[in-house]
């Protein structure tokens, strides 16, 4: 039995840090992210999709996606986000479940989603266990406006975007506190998985 473990935080919690040390275990990572990249490049239906919605000015010299230009367009507009979702999200689920049940097929013992908007896009039933990455608000916010050189007001609207982390973590059924050391972080991961009788 393949355990599916669901790997998720908010904007900037650290969960990207998180999913490496998943890698460094050999447990196989399938990263909602880098798939939503692939199934948006020039070509792709997503692609299509994507400029006919919301026209050329999101789209930079070489034709493919400016994300910024396209995040600045959705994250201040409810219904143009819905809009974006319901392109890209469809195509990003198709190809998740496709690596997912590759992993479950091979036996693993256990491997990973790691979808950051596991909850806001209601795909608990998609993974066995969540773990959430958590930090505090203020960290959070720091950490957003230094990765992303943004206005505190840009940083708070992207993270009123997504549920709490406090709510996250209360709904996780594991919770690593990303607030200290890297050391810290792994340390409680593999608690985590030595708990789950995860052999990595």
């Amino acid at each position: 039995m393949t355990l599916v473990i669901g790997l998720t935080g908010s904007i900037a919690s650290g969960k990207s840090t998180v999913s490496k040390m998943f890698t460094e275990l050999n447990i196989p990572v399938i990263d909602a992210d880098n798939i939503s990249r692939e199934v948006v490049k020039p070509g792709e239906p997503a692609y299509e999709q994507i400029v006919d919605t919301f026209g050329d000015s999101i789209l930079q010299e070489d034709k493919t996606l400016d994300r910024k230009q396209l995040g600045k367009v959705v994250f201040s507009d409810e219904e143009k986000r819905k809009q974006l979702n319901s392109i890209v999200h469809p195509q990003v689920r198709k190809e998740m479940l496709a690596k997912r049940d590759y992993y479950v097929s091979e036996h693993y013992s256990a491997m990973v989603l790691d979808i950051p908007l596991l909850f806001e896009s209601k795909l608990s039933h998609y993974v066995d266990r969540v773990v959430v990455v958590y930090v505090s608000e203020e960290t959070q916010l720091e950490r957003l406006m230094e990765r992303d050189r943004s206005s505190r007001e840009d940083a708070e609207q992207r993270i009123k975007a997504q549920i709490p982390v406090k709510q996250k973590a209360a709904m996780a059924d594991a919770v690593i506190d990303n607030n200290g050391t890297i050391d810290e972080s792994f340390q409680q991961l593999k608690d985590i998985l030595h708990e789950w009788n995860i052999v990595y």
